[in-house]
């Protein structure tokens, strides 16, 4: 890896040029995967099927198996690696879209699995850039307001050259994705500039280090019943939120809604709200209150997914303003799972370990709570409307997901009181 420069021993330089960089690998990446949601196939089916539902379902496939894969990669990743990695996978996904534009439909589906293949490894592999450190809340607030904004930002780039360049659907996403070649190379390049966790940061976060198949096991076991509760919350979130991402073409068309800009204006006003209330958890320095104001932060998000979808549904809210504030009660709910709950969970009992592997762990069953999602809805009631699944699923979010999130916290809240306990009795002995 390259020597850090001088300017990022300053606290601020760093925090600035590190979520920045963050922000930047991460959109690209979305470019290299979401270029395909932003047109409908409109006329073409397979076997009875929408064309674009299978084309979704692949690469939510093959994303979801990625990230069972990287439960043991990402984790057993050493930092010297992450770089060239992230270039490989990208590298893959591009090649299968590429293979997508050449095979004609309906064989070309299976390119949209190998695309998702490679991509889901990324995250995982970025926090570990950014873990550990006095300023991960700020620099892991700059990675996840990025798939928030990227996701819209994406769509209207691809429906931008579309409109403009005359592409077909079919060479659309291989289009798109080949923009960021060069903006992906010079944020991965800013990634590695990066300089390893300080004394002071261990001190303060806990040591990080790759975790071999024991060591993994070993955390799963220590924190089982919190960890199947804050899961199982986390399929529900990731299964709504992909669902949203992938169908919000349609189910805003349904809702009366046809200006493709709305994705990059309701997702960047949604990110930069995430982004600075993330931002401000760095002022937070003890651990477990910051876990604690996560949680109800997470609470929050949920309700207000249920809140506006009720008003919308009662006629109080406009289709454009229902979809920003669905957008972000369930990023309110989804970002603090994408790394900073774990940072400050692992931070709080002192655990040495990696946030890329817990959050991996959720993802992999996320994506698959996606997977199942997406199946019950196109192959088992594709008469529903897509606007009208997303109601459903709205209020069935809103409310199974704070029993689980309250569970959770009780869990863990009473673990690290045991813990505290403990610790002052063996100061005392």
């Amino acid at each position: 890896m390259p020597k850090s420069p001088a300017f990022l021993r300053n606290p601020t330089t760093f925090v600035i040029f590190g979520a920045t960089a963050a922000f930047c690998t991460y959109a690209c990446m979305y470019a290299f995967r979401r270029g395909i949601t932003a047109v409908t196939f409109e006329g073409m089916a397979f076997a009875g099927i929408s064309y674009k539902i299978w084309l979704v379902t692949a690469q939510v496939f093959g994303y979801a198996l990625s990230k069972g894969i990287g439960i043991k990669v990402v984790s057993e990743m050493s930092p010297g690696r992450r770089a060239i990695n992230i270039l490989f996978f990208v590298a893959i996904a591009l090649l299968a879209l590429l293979g997508f534009a050449l095979v004609p439909a309906p064989y070309n589906i299976i390119f949209l699995f190998l695309n998702g293949l490679p991509l889901g490894l990324i995250y995982g592999t970025m926090l570990g850039f950014l873990e550990g450190r006095r300023q991960t809340d700020a620099l892991v607030a700059g990675l996840t307001a990025s798939f928030i904004f990227a996701s819209g930002f994406v769509k209207t780039v691809a429906l931008t050259i579309r409109a403009d360049w005359g592409v077909s659907e079919f060479w659309l996403p291989f289009v798109t994705g080949s923009l960021f070649v060069l903006p992906m190379l010079v944020s991965i390049y800013a990634l590695t500039l990066l300089p390893p966790p300080t004394a002071e940061d261990r001190a303060l976060r806990t040591e990080r280090k790759p975790m071999d198949a024991a060591e993994r096991r070993a955390f799963v076991r220590s924190f089982r019943p919190g960890l199947v509760l804050l899961i199982a919350s986390y399929v529900l979130l990731s299964a709504f939120r992909d669902f949203r991402d992938n169908f919000g073409p349609e189910i805003l068309k349904d809702a009366g809604v046809q200006n493709p800009g709305v994705f990059a204006k309701t997702e960047t006003l949604i990110a930069l709200g995430i982004l600075i209330v993330m931002a401000l958890l760095q002022r937070v320095t003890n651990n477990f209150r910051a876990f604690a104001l996560l949680n109800g932060l997470m609470l929050a998000g949920g309700a207000l997914v249920g809140l506006s979808t009720y008003a919308y549904s009662t006629g109080h809210l406009s289709p454009g303003n229902w979809f920003l504030l669905t957008g972000l009660g369930l990023y309110m709910a989804y970002v603090p799972c994408n790394g900073l709950y774990f940072e400050r969970l692992i931070a709080s009992f002192r655990y040495v370990s990696t946030v890329g592997f817990i959050v991996t762990l959720a993802d992999w069953y996320g994506y698959l709570g996606s997977v199942a999602v997406l199946l019950y809805k196109n192959f088992g009631h594709a008469n529903i409307s897509y606007r009208e699944f997303f109601v459903d699923g709205a209020y069935i979010l809103s409310l199974t997901y704070g029993v689980l999130v309250v569970g959770s916290f009780i869990y863990f809240r009473k673990r690290f009181r045991d813990r505290v306990i403990l610790q002052e009795q063996e100061s005392v002995v």
